[in-house]
C-alpha cells in the first residue's frame, strides 16, 4: 500500500530527518492507517448526515447585559491611581 520512497518523499516534504528505523516504522504505520481507512470507505453511508462532531455540542451562554456597577466610587479608589473617573495605567506601547 505504501512503501519506504513514499515515506521518505513524504518526509523530505516535512523537513524531516528519518532514521532507517523510523522508515520502517512509519511505513508500517502509516501502511496500516492507510488499510483501515480502506476499510472505512467499503461502509455505506449514504444515509448518515454529515457533521463536525460525533455528538451534539451546545454553547451554554447568558446574555451579556451591560448594567453599570453601583459602587463605582468604590472600585476608583481601590486602584492603584487614577485620573478622574479612569483607571491610570503604565504605557506599554513603544513611544517611538
Amino acid at each position: 500500500m505504501i512503501d519506504r520512497e513514499q515515506v521518505r518523499k513524504v518526509a523530505l516534504l516535512a523537513r524531516l530527518d528519518l532514521t532507517a528505523e523510523e522508515e520502517e516504522q512509519f511505513t508500517t504505520q502509516l501502511g496500516s492507517i492507510l488499510e483501515y481507512i480502506e476499510q472505512l470507505n467499503e461502509l455505506d453511508v449514504s444515509d448518515v448526515e454529515p457533521t463536525t462532531r460525533a455528538i451534539d455540542v451546545v454553547n451554554v451562554t447568558r446574555p451579556d447585559n451591560l448594567q453599570p456597577y453601583p459602587e463605582r466610587e468604590a472600585i476608583l479608589q481601590s486602584a492603584p491611581e487614577q485620573e478622574g473617573d479612569y483607571f491610570k495605567v503604565p504605557k506599554i506601547l513603544n513611544p517611538e
